[in-house]
């Protein structure tokens, strides 16, 4: 690719932002034990004219006018957690109780993805409250216990630290000539609705940990049910995965008319689509996206992949109604590893339809 033309791709994207993600993605943020990286969040916030909130599970920021849109962005990002001396597990199985004593360990399959993911990975330990450093080490290895059902990492290094200490991975980020790279679920969103105040937000933009082990959305409905109005349409914005960068460049962006868990909200979702065609941004709609592929594996005797389960389904269907919206998702490849990789003309693409959305003007203030 021309020098020129690899310019031209990461100059699409505001400085100040590229900036803001990659110190956002070496701060820790454990799910579990996200703590730290909300009083991260807050800071940066503030420096921007927010009014902060904070709640269990959630930081919320207010701009003059925070009924006028309402955007979510999950913060927490996988790691380890130490479970007795010199014992570790994956954080996101032991948050979400995943225990075969308690009969509902995750899934064996699932298991064998991620223990193949971080092969002697750098890691570090911090203190889950202000985020102090507590020591750095290495996976040595990791393997499923079969009487407990659970993940266990081996690493070296770190015999020193206590149960409930969490293990973030090292991470920095990387640019190549087409992407943003490393564990940017969910550093991406988040950074770019932190930088939305930067560009004078007026809005209310949510920040909820625990969203991947399941618990983000309950976070999330306990505040509409403090403060929320009737309509409460909420943008949840997220990354999506693909199977690999080639898929994940083939469109702009990914909205969904539905998950595993509910229908969304069809106005809202109508009018994100319009807004990307005038936009001249292309969309898959992940739900057919899923349900074509699941048509050619059907054909193949093969097993359907499930439309997957997202913070806007679950808060829908907990929520009786009092919650409704819809999402708008980054596409990217390498799904929950160290290199997961955004296009980035997508990330261009949604920082565009965000502030479309929320009605401001010049993004390169």
């Amino acid at each position: 690719m021309p020098k020129n033309q690899v310019n031209s791709l990461i100059d699409s994207l505001p400085e100040a932002l590229v900036n803001l993600i990659a110190q956002l993605i070496r701060s820790p943020s454990v799910v579990g034990a996200e703590h730290s990286f909300f009083r991260v969040l807050q800071r940066e916030l503030e420096e921007r004219g927010a009014k902060v909130t904070w709640y269990q599970g959630i930081l919320v920021a207010q701009g003059n006018d925070p009924e006028s849109v309402f955007f979510s962005a999950h913060i927490d990002r996988h790691g380890l957690v130490c479970t007795g001396p010199n014992e570790f597990q994956y954080a996101a199985f032991v948050s979400a109780n995943r225990s075969g004593l308690l009969g509902n360990s995750a899934d064996e399959e699932l298991m064998r993805k991620i223990v193949k993911r971080y092969p002697e990975q750098s890691v570090y330990a911090y203190e889950p409250w202000s985020g102090a450093y507590r020591g750095a080490g290495k996976v040595k290895h990791s393997y499923i216990c079969p009487k407990r059902k659970n993940l266990i990492f081996e690493l070296d290094n770190l015999q020193h630290l206590v149960a409930g200490t969490p293990i973030a991975f090292t991470d920095k980020l990387s640019i190549t000539d087409e992407a943003l790279v490393g564990q940017i679920d969910n550093v991406l969103t988040a950074a770019v609705l932190v930088y939305m105040f930067e560009l004078g937000f007026e809005g209310t933009a949510f920040f909820t940990a625990e969203e991947e082990c399941g618990n983000s959305w309950q976070y999330l409905l306990e505040w509409f049910l403090r403060f929320g109005g009737q309509t409460n349409q909420l943008v949840v914005v997220d990354t999506s995965p693909f199977p690999d960068f080639e898929a994940a460049s083939k469109q702009d962006l990914v909205l969904r008319n539905c998950d595993a868990n509910a229908s969304f909200n069809q106005a809202l979702t109508e009018k994100l689509a319009r807004t990307c065609e005038k936009h001249n941004y292309s969309v898959t709609f992940k739900d057919e996206y899923t349900q074509q592929i699941n048509v050619e594996r059907l054909a193949q005797d093969l097993d359907v992949f499930s439309l997957g389960s997202t913070e806007m389904g679950k808060i829908i269907n907990g929520s009786n109604g009092i919650v409704d919206g819809t999402t708008l998702q980054i596409p990217t490849s390498g799904y929950h590893t160290m290199s997961e990789s955004a296009p980035i003309k997508s990330v261009a693409a949604f920082l565009d339809i965000i502030i479309d959305l929320a009605k401001l003007e010049n993004r390169n203030a």
